[in-house]
């Protein structure tokens, strides 16, 4: 298997399971819809996810660095896994929810995880010991113990240790005088076991590993790197003077972090999230102990029972913990062990609207919609540009936008749209402040922008905003004019580089009438019954996507339907995918992560397939296609996915791709989507994910890459 580069090699042998249950029977292919369940567990499904991320890290045909970006990547996604949906479960576990959105039940969910996950702790293990850290050293880049370094790298680090790392370090002695500390979550820790010299008498201490220090500290030859737990670990006679230290045992805690907001429309919202933040920073619950191979289990035990957690919660990691470091080591300047770089091509149109004497974005919109296609077209060109143009335009009356995750800590579109109030120009910003773990990061744009004049809101009480969407308002010669953007991503440049997201530019007056009203209800009282074009969660967006299931499924073997999205979990969206399948419709699903469908079923379900794509990008986009005729479907691109989540409790946006030329470039997309055969797996009736066989050698993110490249040559 490759992503975006190199040609394909060999397959390896690697089958995602699914967890089966004295109330779920094996199912061989020719089960029938009452031996088993119908939807898929979500928590298992996720972990199925990671796997295929996993199995990139795996690919030796992969570059070496690449490999160890993916391995750093399942590593911090394994992380948010637990703080969110394990913690939750734990908090349902303790009794402080009411309801499980498994009928198991918590504790059994819990159990059912761990089996999977103790899989993917052995094959992180696998390879990073027996597959990168050798590759990398015959690429000079070596991962050295304390114990194999000569006199000349132990003296540089004993003064890395003085200067940069003992000033803040702080051991915490456990004793009766000395009640258990407080282990904040992710962090990297070290158990040590002291002696006293005079009373003989065994101590143990807790040591952290300060989190703003590098996971790995890095000799001056720039090639070796040292885990920093060793070099604590090899001066830990200086914390603990006047004692003998006889061990040192690395572990790391994750704990809960999923709070929920306590607010209504009385409260400040800022003051509520802060209360969260706050929360999650001294979070009771423990949701994972990660231990080294190497601890003693009496040592195990004591933790255990100090942090009040049972044996399923206890998880023996051979290797170095938190390979989530390895984002450090990839920073290394060595284009030879990373893919060949891409460099965004700017969208033609908008290449020739900049190419004249005055730029006009605005005119090239006013001719002609435009479908972008991050990260193959430039997110900076394009989406930034019209904000930026806008902010400088002085026809422009009025910017509005909402910001779920925005870049960090400079962002572009930030910084156009302070200059525009600061214009004059009437600019709302909808700041998301809900937005998981990027809380903190957004109250703080929050207060840039209102420091600069720009009439921040939050949005509405109990909904998280998730739409991605732009208004600008523009005065010219024939009146106002509306332009307005509606993507699948979020306003961030750093992730339009390597999330693979859609986005619609266009001067449509119904459009940008929608996306007026939109913004009223979101800023005001406004609560608009009817849209023209716009599918809008939580109103119209769950009826009218189940509408056009129901419709395909009625025109029977005539019916259509494709559906690229991330993840897949609501109950009746599926149950209408199996409607619509029973009665002869050809269903084909695109499915990145979660899939809690069942596909292929005779009787229930032999009309669906389901795939997921994992490469070089992360596949973000969601795009829907209903009908058989390419000339008479109905497509649409849109920021949710469909789970209840996003259809119920979030403001999301879904707009309709009516253009003949634009429909045809997102059928071209899903076409290379269903035809790809190096970075697609399959999902089969045995809730098993394998990878599709290689034949013709489709890569949908090398195919994109030459697609744009034409384009921009004038030769698509």
């Amino acid at each position: 298997m490759t992503t975006g580069a190199g040609s394909p090699g060999p397959e390896p042998a690697h089958t995602v399971g699914a967890r089966v249950t004295p109330d779920e029977p094996v199912v061989e292919l020719g089960g029938t819809p009452a031996e088993l369940p119908r939807i898929l567990d979500r928590e298992l499904s996720w972990l199925d996810f990671n796997s295929r991320v996993l199995s990139l890290a795996e690919d030796e045909t992969l570059p070496a660095l690449e490999r160890a970006r993916f391995l750093a990547i399942a590593s911090r996604a394994l992380d948010e896994f637990f703080q969110v949906r394990v913690g939750g479960l734990r908090q349902l576990a303790a009794g402080l929810e009411d309801a499980s959105s498994d009928a198991r039940g918590p504790r059994q969910e819990i159990h059912a995880i761990r089996a999977k996950v103790e899989a993917l702790y052995a094959r992180q293990s696998r390879v990073f010991l027996g597959g990168l850290v050798p590759e990398l050293d015959a690429q000079a880049i070596r991962f050295s113990d304390w114990s194999s370094l000569g006199e000349v790298e132990r003296a540089f680090l004993d003064r890395v240790f003085e200067e940069r790392i003992f000033p803040v370090l702080t051991p915490l002695a456990v004793d009766p005088a000395h009640p258990f500390p407080y282990i904040s979550s992710l962090s990297l820790n070290l158990m040590v076991v002291v002696v006293d010299r005079a009373s003989l008498a065994e101590r143990i201490a807790r040591v952290k590993v300060p989190p703003l220090l590098s996971r790995f500290v890095v000799l001056p030859d720039g090639e070796r790197f040292v885990p920093i737990e060793q070099v604590i670990a090899a001066h830990l006679q200086h914390l603990f003077e006047g004692m003998e230290v006889v061990a040192q045992h690395v572990f790391r805690l994750t704990r809960n972090a999923d709070f929920q907001l306590d607010s209504d429309e009385g409260d400040d919202l800022v003051d509520a999230v802060r209360a969260v933040l706050q929360q999650r920073r001294r979070s009771p619950i423990v949701a994972r102990l990660e231990v080294g191979d190497d601890m003693p289990p009496a040592l195990v035990d004591l933790l255990a029972r100090e942090l009040e957690i049972g044996p399923d919660d206890v998880y023996t990691v051979s290797g170095p913990l938190d390979l989530g470091g390895l984002f450090d080591v990839c920073k290394l300047e060595r284009p030879d062990l990373k893919f060949r770089p891409w460099v965004p091509i700017t969208p033609p149109r908008i290449a020739a609207a900049a190419a004249g004497a005055t730029p006009d974005i605005f005119r090239a919109l006013r001719e002609e919609q435009l479908l972008v296609h991050h990260p193959y077209e430039s997110f900076e060109q394009s989406v930034e540009a019209f904000i930026e143009r806008a902010a400088e335009d002085p026809q422009v009356l009025a910017i509005k936008q909402t910001l779920y995750r925005t870049s960090g800590p400079v962002s572009p579109i930030i910084r156009s749209l302070t200059r525009a109030a600061e214009a004059g120009k009437q600019v709302v910003a909808l700041v998301e402040l809900t937005a998981r773990f990027d809380e903190e990061n957004n109250i703080n744009w929050a207060e840039v922008l209102e420091d600069a004049g720009v009439h921040v809101v939050y949005g509405t009480v109990g909904l998280k905003t998730h739409a991605k969407v732009s208004l600008v308002v523009r005065e010219e010669r024939g009146g106002i004019r509306r332009y307005c953007h509606i993507g699948t991503g979020n306003y961030n440049r750093d992730t339009a580089r390597s999330y693979e997201d859609l986005g619609l530019l266009s001067s449509d007056a119904a459009l940008g009438a929608d996306v007026g009203e939109l913004f009223n209800s979101l800023t005001g009282y406004s609560h608009p019954g009817r849209y023209r074009k716009l599918l809008v969660a939580p109103t119209s967006m769950r009826p009218a996507v189940l509408d056009l299931i129901r419709r395909e499924g009625e025109r029977g073997e005539r019916g259509r339907i494709i559906i690229k999205v991330n993840n897949l979990v609501d109950p009746e969206v599926v149950e209408a995918l199996y409607a619509a399948s029973q009665r002869g419709t050809e269903i084909d699903l695109i499915v990145r992560s979660i899939c809690c469908l069942r596909p292929g079923v005779p009787g229930l379900s032999e009309r669906i397939r389901v795939r997921s794509l994992v490469g070089r990008y992360l596949e973000h986009s969601r795009i829907l296609r209903f009908g058989r005729d390419p000339h008479d479907a109905d497509y649409y691109i849109s920021s949710a996915d469909l789970m209840p989540r996003n259809l119920d409790r979030r403001v999301e946006a879904a707009v309709p791709i009516r253009s003949a030329d634009l429909r045809a470039r997102l059928d071209e997309i899903l076409t290379i989507n269903l035809s790809d055969d190096v970075l697609a797996w399959e999902l089969r009736p045995d809730a098993t994910w394998h990878r599709v066989p290689t034949r013709a050698g489709v890569d949908t993110q090398v195919r994109l890459q030459e697609l744009a490249l034409q384009r921009a040559e004038g030769r698509h």
